[in-house]
């Protein structure tokens, strides 16, 4: 049982299907980072991490209004640049926590995902988004740019020089322009986004917590470096998969024609 937070609600009603989903609970201030926030997430994180019986962890705004609108600009308001510098420090660590998540994670994009919201919803494996999402990238409005992840994973996402028009313009982006670059995996109504994902987590779910690991690991240190490097990790991660019990189980319960019993071992 995860302890009770202040910014945030750890959701496990689904941990029975290895779920956990974690609301940003900030409605009054359309669920912003503020400090306090991304000190919880990181000690959430690292708690989810180290069990045994998360598989997949879905990330969602509490309200039907906004994920996360970015950074708690009140709180900013007065900030020396040390204070600034000490504050992005621990937004930088909790931005690292969900990118590194060992197993995969989904973006449920309820609403307005701007600035650092956005990034968050970049730092996910898989986005699904409602009808009325708004996302973007408006740093350079501010007088800023993104930086927690913002200028490198977008053009990762989708092509570089759309990338780069989203980044200049510093505009919304609807869910079908989401959708269309490559951003969103998927477009929901509202009242059906939460279902759609949870089917989407339940179906990832069900395989083998090694091979999930095992994946998400190949892929992304992959596609960071050169082919021959990349075969090579994967070669890695694959005899991790082909000597673990968990590869004996799943051929045994294939010709068994049952589901397997997964040990993550």
């Amino acid at each position: 049982m995860m302890k009770s937070y202040e910014t945030i609600n750890v959701i496990e009603e689904h941990k029975s299907d290895s779920i956990v989903v974690i609301e940003l609970n900030r409605p009054g201030a359309m669920n912003s980072l503020n400090t306090k926030m991304s000190e919880e997430l990181i000690d959430c994180l690292k708690s989810l991490k180290n069990r045994n019986d998360t598989c997949v962890l879905i990330l969602t705004g509490s309200g039907e209004k906004s994920f996360c609108a970015g950074a708690d600009l009140k709180e900013r308001k007065g900030m020396t640049n040390q204070q600034w510098k000490e504050q992005h420090d621990c937004f930088e660590e909790a931005y690292n926590q969900l990118r590194n998540f060992p197993f995969p994670t989904i973006a449920m994009v309820n609403g307005f995902a701007l600035g650092g919201g956005m990034e968050m919803v970049l730092s996910c494996d898989l986005r699904y988004v409602s009808e009325n999402a708004k996302m973007g990238l408006p740093e350079v409005t501010l007088g800023i740019i993104p930086g927690v992840g913002g200028t490198q994973l977008l053009p990762r996402t989708i092509s570089v020089n759309k990338a780069k028009e989203f980044l200049f313009r510093g505009n919304h982006i609807s869910s079908q322009q989401a959708l269309e670059t490559g951003i969103a995996n998927g477009v929901f109504k509202s009242e059906e986004l939460y279902t759609h994902t949870l089917e989407v987590a339940n179906e990832i779910a069900r395989n083998a917590p090694l091979s999930l690991k095992a994946l998400k690991k190949s892929v992304n240190l992959g596609t960071e470096t050169d082919l021959t490097t990349a075969l090579s990790i994967e070669l890695d991660q694959y005899y991790t998969c082909a000597n673990s019990k968990d590869r004996q189980e799943g051929i045994k319960a294939f010709n068994e024609k049952r589901d397997p019993i997964w040990q993550g071992e």
